[in-house]
């Protein structure tokens, strides 16, 4: 503890920087829906079926819109970040509608930001939706049918979508509380490798099994705290969606905190160094996170990226702690992320203790 606290660095990692993580990393994310995405819209066909899309978007609270003369200067104006994406009404459109033949719009978006990318296509997409199904309305009422069965008509199998754990469809409470067990794991693993380093460089690494696990006990006890305070403050102040399973989510952070606490020493003995755990960590942040299969399907990772994600706490930590926390999953359904989790832990130790018995075999060798 001693060394801890004397420490800067360390105690920096350790303490301060998720701490000040946990204040203002959600903020940005703050407002959670994106709204009023800037967009164009380019009308060649100037008749009253057009001007009604373009009313019925101009209303949609997902887009903010302005008309353009032509396609090149809707082009221009994206490529300058002006607007997210464009609708093309083409020409005769109304006319095409009119006679009962298929007719389309065309919709471009910036799939460099998919958040507001995918505004600007359900924006437009809710706009012509609604005004196709005005056309297909007054199409039946002047075949004979009664308006409201005309209006159920146009959709015999209603479709309705309720958000079960994210209400709200936000990202900031889709992503932060799963980056937050990444800052843990990360802070957690840079500071405990720089420490085993440091007593490295001094030769003062060696010692007992339970020296070993009180180190692993000490460094957890921070990363601990810090995951009852993200669990208890963070997610609450910002209103993330709460599963509420407190005890599941407690027993999780005493099984995760000393299975990265373990790796950190297993890699504070390997790299031997202080800065070298700072300089190789520090960009193994966004990999790890990529890879444990809550950003992107797992099943479409590479082969070998999928066996190898499993050797990273993160993997089935994010998974757990989310379906935990957020979703209210009881133990019992979690328990494979519980079991690797231990695995792990039981892996990471048996490494260590192997480079214990190597380096203490060395210095038996040195010394006769």
């Amino acid at each position: 503890m001693k060394d801890i606290f004397s420490d800067k660095g360390v105690l920096l990692l350790l303490l301060i920087a998720p701490i000040i993580y946990g204040f203002f990393y959600p903020w940005p994310y703050s407002t959670e829906v994106v709204n009023h995405v800037p967009v164009g819209i380019i009308d060649n066909d100037n008749s009253n079926l057009s001007r009604t899309i373009v009313r019925y978007a101009s209303a949609s609270p997902q887009l903010d819109t302005q008309l353009f003369l032509n396609e090149q200067q809707a082009k221009e104006a994206m490529w300058s970040d002006e607007i997210a994406g464009y609708m093309v009404i083409p020409s005769g459109l109304e006319q095409q509608v009119l006679s009962g033949k298929a007719a389309s719009v065309s919709v471009l978006g910036n799939g460099g930001y998919f958040l507001l990318n995918k505004n600007v296509q359900m924006g437009f997409l809710k706009a012509v939706s609604t005004v196709s199904a005005g056309i297909e309305v007054k199409k039946n009422v002047s075949q004979g049918a009664y308006s409201a069965t005309a209006a159920a008509n146009t959709q015999a199998v209603p479709l309705v979508i309720i958000p079960l754990y994210n209400q709200t469809e936000g990202y900031g409470a889709y992503v932060v509380p799963a980056v937050s067990i990444l800052i843990l794991q990360q802070t957690l693993l840079i500071a405990t490798a720089m420490l085993i380093g440091t007593w490295y460089e001094q030769r003062r690494h060696a010692t007992s099994i339970r020296g070993w696990l009180g180190r692993i006990a000490a460094l957890s006890m921070f990363s601990f705290i810090i995951g009852c305070f993200y669990y208890g403050w963070t997610f609450e102040l910002h209103h993330y969606p709460r599963g509420q399973n407190m005890l599941g989510s407690l027993l999780f952070l005493l099984l995760f905190c000393p299975t990265v606490a373990t790796l950190g020493c297993v890699l504070g003995l390997w790299f031997r160094q202080r800065e070298r755990s700072m300089q190789i960590l520090i960009f193994s942040s966004l990999p790890m996170f990529f890879v444990s299969g809550y950003p992107w399907p797992a099943d479409q990772l590479p082969t070998v990226l999928q066996i190898i994600r499993w050797f990273v706490p993160t993997t089935p930590g994010i998974n757990t702690s989310v379906q935990l926390n957020q979703m209210g999953a009881s133990i019992s359904q979690v328990s494979t992320g519980f079991y690797s989790l231990a695995a792990l832990w039981v892996f990471y130790f048996a490494l260590l203790m192997w480079v214990r018995w190597h380096d203490a075999n060395k210095v038996l060798k040195t010394v006769s």
